[in-house]
């Protein structure tokens, strides 16, 4: 059976950056509130459709795995925030990114999509369907959010991160996957407003979520879910170069670093960067870790991640012989007309109309 090998990573942030200082000047709420609560200093904010960042990161991930998008077998987007509900965003990137060979589908596991996506990159390369796929993790849930709802307001904000995953014989790649899912807990984070559930009825578009409950959920299944993935990768804990956990909470971060008994250095943290971008967060972080020369050739990886259905999924990855990309490209997003508060204060007049 084939392994399936991450060759390639990108990722795209907005411009606009949201402090919580900028926050506070619209909500009831203060930076030291903010910080205490979630490890959140700032957020970017997305003044392009969330295909059109998905689609510049998905640029990066390809020209690092020094491919061309004709190369692609299969796009997958892991998102809760599509530019439409019909087609599916991963459509949209198919053709903009000029992936013409490619199928493309879209997954949603809330902020477990990248794991779950990752599950779909392997079963496609096992099975010889695919030799190579682009999996893109990416949110603008600032269009979700209802500044009336303070608890949930200031935790999430918009990014993308890709990687190409390919077909490998060299004993890189994914080693184990342990998924997970409870459907009873599905009103513990959903969004109100979207869905035939809502047609006709008067429900503002927000996120609503029972944050004790997501905390309780997200340290144990994380937690166990990262000892699941090392086992049947045949490791022990102290083995893992680095955990690269969903950045939806420091707290959540601190937790699951205490339950697995691992040392700050081997937990990769940008959540004061960027806030929960939910199925973005891990492969943003990859991204990051890369550049920083937190991760080297073999090392030895575990992503995990919890989110909303509830789903949650680890998976233990062995790093292939390169960190650097193969190429580079110069393209940017397009300069924002208006700062990122602006933006936000312009969706909640939406809301209230």
């Amino acid at each position: 059976m084939k392994n399936a090998t991450i060759t390639g990573w990108g990722m795209c942030v907005p411009q606009s950056v949201v402090t919580n200082d900028d926050l506070a000047s619209v909500i009831d709420t203060s930076d030291e509130w903010i910080t205490t609560r979630s490890g959140i200093k700032e957020r970017r904010v997305s003044h392009v459709s969330n295909s059109d960042m998905a689609t510049l990161a998905g640029r990066r991930a390809v020209a690092a795995a020094g491919l061309q998008p004709i190369d692609v077998d299969f796009v997958v987007v892991a998102t809760c925030t599509p530019d439409r509900q019909i087609p599916s965003a991963a459509a949209f990137v198919q053709s903009k990114i000029g992936a013409i060979h490619a199928a493309a589908a879209d997954i949603n596991a809330g902020c477990t999509g990248f794991i779950y996506g990752l599950s779909m990159a392997h079963g496609l390369i096992a099975t010889g369907t695919a030799n190579r796929v682009l999996l893109i993790g990416s949110e603008r849930i600032s269009s979700y959010l209802n500044l009336e709802e303070r608890s949930t307001a200031v935790l999430f904000g918009d990014g993308a991160g890709a990687v190409v995953v390919e077909a490998s014989s060299d004993g890189s790649g994914i080693k184990s996957l342990a998924l997970g899912a409870d459907g009873d807990g599905a009103e513990h984070l959903t969004a109100t407003g979207l869905g035939t559930d809502f047609m006709g009825a008067d429900a503002k578009l927000a996120i609503v979520m029972d944050g004790t409950q997501i905390f309780k959920g997200a340290v144990v299944k994380m937690g166990d879910g990262t000892v699941a993935a090392a086992k049947d990768a045949g490791w022990e804990l102290d083995d893992i170069d680095l955990v690269i956990p969903h950045q939806a909470n420091l707290r959540i971060i601190d937790a699951v670093r205490r339950r697995i008994k691992a040392d700050e250095s081997k937990i990769y943290v940008n959540i004061h960067k960027y806030g929960n971008t939910s199925a973005a967060t891990i492969p943003i972080a990859l991204s990051e870790a890369l550049d920083e020369g937190r991760i080297g050739p073999g090392a030895r990886l575990v992503f995990t991640a919890y989110g909303a259905g509830v789903t949650w999924g680890s998976v233990a990855i062995q790093w292939g012989d390169r960190a650097h990309p193969i190429a580079t490209i110069d393209e940017e997003l397009p300069e924002p007309d208006r700062t990122g508060i602006e933006m936000i204060v312009e969706n909640q007049i939406a809301f209230n109309r």
